[in-house]
């Protein structure tokens, strides 16, 4: 986990599905760490609490990194904007977060640091979400990755694509979404990213649905299905949408039992029952669950 000039490749220390692990693992490197390294994997340390939702602690470590900007490098600023922007996004800040990620993204480029101006422009989209702005500034930060050689503007190149592509789809342009969705699925299977790549299938599928194109959805949910099941495992998102494809083909009893099984397993994810509750009442009346 170093770089060429021996100094800790923070990026690489991440593993975003587990804060509490990559908590560690910074930790474990900010014991011998000094100068903006030190700060760097403070703003590191900040981001494991805001995505575990610990957003008072995240602000607390931010204050001490904060403290001590005044004789850091651009390096550490950008870094501390980048989360203090993102504690502020995840707790439904966004204009607090919009004015600090446009001062990442001004700084990154000043310095040119590729991969945080990048990171920069991926979360000023975010904060615009579904609308015109959220479109050019993944394309802003998808024409710097595309033409650095940095690891880290690169990867986030299908993220950002994705991204895109439910901008344009949450307004209503699925013909101009699903050429996006494809070429992030594209993306993800260059990279050799199973998990990653079943979600933007299903993306795909998502938007095939959207444009009236059942059958054709209904084809790709099923090979999810199929993957799922072969790895012993199930997605209830899947299932979802195996079942509106069946019953809007008319299929009515197939449907019902995938609307059953949607219905079980998102009732046990605790983002869906909090943000989706209408939603989940409806996979419950369709299944006639009691």
């Amino acid at each position: 986990m170093q770089t060429s000039e021996n100094t800790p490749n923070i990026d690489s220390f991440w593993e975003y599905t587990n804060p509490a692990v990559s908590e560690e693992r910074f930790r474990a490197a900010l014991s011998s760490a000094q100068g903006d390294v030190r700060l760097e994997l403070l703003t590191q340390i900040a981001r494991t609490f805001s995505l575990r939702q610990r957003f008072d602690e995240a602000h607390e470590v931010l204050n001490d990194v904060e403290k001590h900007l005044a004789n850091a490098g651009a390096r550490p600023h950008v870094r501390y904007l980048l989360e203090r922007g993102r504690t502020f996004n995840s707790n439904g800040e966004q204009e607090k977060a919009r004015a600090l990620f446009i001062k990442a993204w001004e700084q990154a480029q000043a310095s040119h640091f590729e991969g945080l101006a990048v990171d920069a422009a991926h979360m000023v989209a975010i904060t615009h979400a579904g609308t015109p702005e959220a479109i050019a500034w993944n394309q802003r930060g998808v024409a710097i990755g595309r033409a650095s050689h940095d690891a880290k503007a690169r990867s986030l190149i299908p993220a950002m694509l994705n991204n895109s592509a439910w901008d344009l789809h949450d307004m209503g342009r699925f013909d101009e979404a699903l050429p996006l969705f494809e070429e992030a699925q594209a993306e993800w299977t260059a990279r050799d990213k199973p998990e990653q790549l079943q979600f933007a299938k299903w993306a795909v599928a998502r938007c095939l649905r959207s444009l009236g194109r059942y059958d054709e959805a209904l084809t790709i949910q099923r090979t999810l299905e199929a993957e799922h099941l072969a790895a012993d495992s199930a997605d209830g998102y899947v299932f979802e949408e195996i079942a509106e494809n069946l019953a809007t083909l008319g299929r009515t009893e197939e449907a019902r039992p995938y609307f059953e099984k949607a219905f079980e397993e998102l009732r046990q994810d605790q983002w869906f029952v909090k943000n989706e509750a209408a939603r989940l009442a409806s996979l419950k009346a369709r299944a006639g669950t009691q």
